[in-house]
């Protein structure tokens, strides 16, 4: 999770192995990173599930993220949007509703 990321990130490797091709994207979508300003592909897919939510027909970036981060991507404000987001460090809990 990412509340600083606008949109959602999904790690190229990730998307091409659920059969997603990067490539195909028309629109290229400029983000800022640690390291600088990029551009990177955007492409829609057909499902993304996380913290028992779910949506279709859902964009998302696609960039590779490194090896040592070991996520396969970063859910940004579009996935959290219009959702009430709980942070319970006593309990080691996140819910999403």
């Amino acid at each position: 999770m990412d509340t600083g990321a606008t949109m959602t990130l999904v790690d190229t490797n990730t998307l091409e192995h659920l059969g997603y091709d990067s490539s195909m994207s028309t629109e290229p979508q400029r983000i800022t990173t640690g390291s600088g300003v990029e551009f990177v592909p955007k492409i829609t897919i057909a499902r993304i599930e996380a913290l028992e939510q779910q949506c279709a027909d859902f964009p998302v970036l696609c960039h590779t993220l490194p090896p040592s981060a070991t996520v396969d991507g970063l859910l940004g404000l579009d996935f959290l949007r219009d959702k009430r987001l709980v942070l319970d460090f006593r309990a080691g809990l996140i819910t999403l509703e």
